[in-house]
């Protein structure tokens, strides 16, 4: 029986952090530091909590997350989604501990036609997918045990999101617009938990697999016009109301920062360097789903 873990998880409230918390809560003691104790946007508050916490792993789940309003507030997203992780990564390093890490679809540019893969040249189209590389990349410089993992199109039963605000959305209006041709994986935040598990317990038993950047989504594919039409379904089976779905192009829903057309994730790395895979994005979606009954 592996000693109980001391786990450094930064983010209390968020989609990821919360799934964590339950996730984790077995292997030992959890330090959830949320903003009030935590502030990601001094680095001289990260060195402190750390070095005065010692944990054994750190795992970072905040993140500046609001897309559009990163486009008005590049400095505040930079100091929490690029200089933060980097001071995470060397108060890591200086203890000897693993760290992990999550990034996102957004640091490519949508344009390829596959899926992407780790060796994939990142060109992000905005200030959330730029903050998120920069991150990256401190991280990299820094070396040592890490696990950086870009994920996707996060939903949950908590916070704001695409799942819930579609059950609500569908079930107030008669008909809905959904935009169509950006394709992806929608990533249940119990899905990025469960794979952060099984990949400490891998870690544990003294089998890692090589350290650094791994894409971890949901499998399969699907637009935002399929995920809202898959909730509909459930929305109806559960005799409630439903709108119609009519789908449009990116360009009929203009928004301040610009989503890649493309957000498919090849995964396969994490699944043969670790032995961690996950499951179909509609299947993760009705576990999600059965939560909420």
């Amino acid at each position: 029986m592996s000693a109980p873990l001391r786990i450094l998880i930064s983010g209390q409230h968020g989609q990821v952090s919360q799934a964590l918390q339950q996730s984790l809560k077995d292997l030992g003691e959890l330090i959830v530091l949320g903003r009030d104790r935590l502030d990601l946007s001094q680095p001289a508050s990260i060195r402190e909590v750390v070095r005065s916490l010692k944990p054994d792993l750190i795992v970072n789940a905040a993140a500046h997350t609001a897309v559009d309003q990163a486009e008005n507030e590049p400095e505040l997203a930079f100091a929490i989604n690029a200089t933060a992780p980097g001071v995470f990564a060397e108060e890591a390093a200086a203890l000897g501990i693993p760290f992990i890490h999550y990034s996102t679809d957004y640091v490519f540019d949508g344009s390829k036609n596959g899926p992407w893969n780790e060796a994939d040249k990142p060109n992000p189209l905005g200030v959330y997918g730029s903050s998120k590389l920069a991150g990256e990349q401190a991280i990299e410089a820094v070396g040592g045990q890490y696990l950086i993992l870009r994920t996707s199109w996060v939903y949950s039963l908590t916070g704001r999101n695409f799942l819930l605000t579609m059950q609500r959305l569908l079930q107030e209006r008669d008909k809905l617009t959904i935009v169509a041709d950006q394709i992806g994986a929608p990533t249940w935040s119990g899905t990025i938990a469960q794979s952060t598990r099984e990949l400490i317990e891998r870690w544990r038993e003294g089998a890692p697999g090589a350290w650094g950047v791994y894409h971890l989504t949901a499998s399969g594919e699907t637009s935002w016009f399929g995920f809202a039409q898959a909730i509909g379904q459930e929305l109806i089976k559960a005799g409630k109301p439903c709108a119609a779905l009519e789908p449009i192009p990116s360009s009929a829903y203009p928004t301040p920062a610009t989503r890649p057309l493309n957000s498919r994730l090849d995964c396969s790395r994490l699944q043969q360097q670790w032995g961690v895979s996950q499951p179909h994005w509609h299947a993760a979606m009705l576990e999600c789903l059965a939560q909420q009954r």
